[in-house]
């Protein structure tokens, strides 16, 4: 295993070690394991601000989901959300969105709302209000601060102001209607202590306008790094940058899966290592699916917000994975097309019954189909991704 590796991880210090000591079952349990907590890390977000801010609507959309879906945040203009409510995200659990009541609310005052609602499990507190920033909203950020949390300003419904200043103004400007808008709260949050507040403009009916996609850039790069992947899998796919770095993070943990196929490959079990490989790539290229939202559910969900036709977006996907249900039978049909891939799986089974040399040229053979078979996958569901987010731009695919 080269040097690359993460050395600060147990799990892959030990596996390093079983594999020095040919213990190659020991070392494919210990990939196993550290895989498996990278996919589960836990990232608790709280989701806050006074009555009517739009909240729930925030978490719907963040989450990828419309308000008429199951499990939606239930929205509307009164009060909606009355107790702490868990909103895991449909496609990756680990993430929680907690819809947390309006601050300031009869039953919930600003100075006992952090022990309410259990402030303790939150990894950081999204503050939203549909116009300025107030009183209840401040106290709640100096609280947080003075507990060393983070906590951002989300300004929301701006697509709402936008359009009440097109039908009022003459002279319409969006630029200069958002500057005055992001001028108008942080000027409000410096008169109540503030010194240099940060106000995030967004939309929740179009996430790829305004500072979404700041928003998201800023949470990342204020998150410990490993929570930053369980952050950035849940983000809808609003710019090509947050697909190249979906892409770039599935890639970072292919070199794990090669290893992991390795060390089976090591274990004189015959047919083992194929089997483990097939299991194990359907796993893999299901959440490459989800994760650029190339499902079914999520095309015909993106069809909806952008006005594109479902059947235009399904029009530029070019990979025979895209849409389909991942099984053994499919990975079969088009591995079975990759003739390097293809023979080197085969390969590797029947090296191992080489006197000496089989199981280390079965482990290499293993690690090299594993790679660059998934590395396939991923790069042409990535470039699928990318030309179904331009689609739902109205623009012509680039790749």
């Amino acid at each position: 295993m080269d040097d690359s590796f993460d050395s600060h991880s147990e799990e892959i210090k030990e596996c390093k070690e079983a594999l020095m000591n040919n213990d190659h079952a020991a070392a494919a349990a210990k990939i196993q394991e550290y895989l498996e907590n990278e996919d589960n890390v836990p990232l608790n977000i709280a989701i806050t601000g006074e009555c009517g801010s739009g909240k729930s609507t925030f978490v719907n959309a963040i989450r990828g989901i419309d308000h008429d879906d199951d499990g939606a945040a239930p929205t509307g203009c009164v009060e909606t959300t009355m107790e702490v409510t868990a909103y895991p995200h449909p496609k990756y659990p680990n993430v929680t969105f907690w819809d947390l009541p309006g601050i300031g609310t009869t039953r919930f005052p600003a100075d006992q709302y952090l022990k309410h609602v259990e402030f303790e499990k939150f990894d950081f507190f999204i503050i939203i209000s549909s116009d300025r920033f107030r009183e209840n909203d401040v106290k709640l950020a100096q609280k947080i601060q003075k507990m060393k949390k983070k906590f951002y300003f989300v300004r929301s419904k701006i697509d709402h102001n936008i359009q009440d200043e097109k039908r009022s103004k003459k002279n319409f400007n969006a630029e200069t209607t958002l500057k005055r808008i992001r001028d108008d709260c942080i000027q409000g949050l410096q008169q109540q202590g503030f010194e240099a507040p940060q106000v995030f403009l967004v939309s929740s009916f179009d996430l790829h306008l305004y500072d979404f996609s700041l928003l998201q850039e800023t949470l990342e790069r204020e998150l410990p790094a490993h929570k930053r992947n369980a952050l950035l899998f849940t983000m809808p796919n609003i710019t090509c940058e947050i697909i190249n770095k979906k892409k770039e993070a599935f890639q970072a943990k292919i070199k794990y899966h090669a290893v992991l196929s390795a060390a089976v490959a090591g274990v004189p079990v015959p047919v083992l290592s194929t089997t483990v490989d097939l299991g194990m790539m359907v796993t893999v290229v299901q959440e490459y699916v989800l994760g650029f939202g190339l499902d079914k559910p999520s095309l015909q969900r993106l069809a909806v917000s952008t006005g594109v036709p479902y059947e235009n977006l399904v029009a530029v996907i070019k990979s025979p994975l895209a849409l389909k249900d991942i099984n053994v039978d499919l990975l079969l049909k088009v591995t079975s097309q990759m003739t390097v891939a293809g023979v080197s799986m085969g390969a590797a089974e029947a090296s191992r019954f080489i006197p000496l040399l089989g199981i280390p040229i079965a482990m290499g053979l293993s690690f090299t189909a594993t790679y660059k078979t998934l590395s396939f996958f991923l790069n042409t569901l990535a470039e699928d991704a990318q030309r179904v987010f331009e689609k739902s731009l109205g623009l012509e695919p680039s790749v």
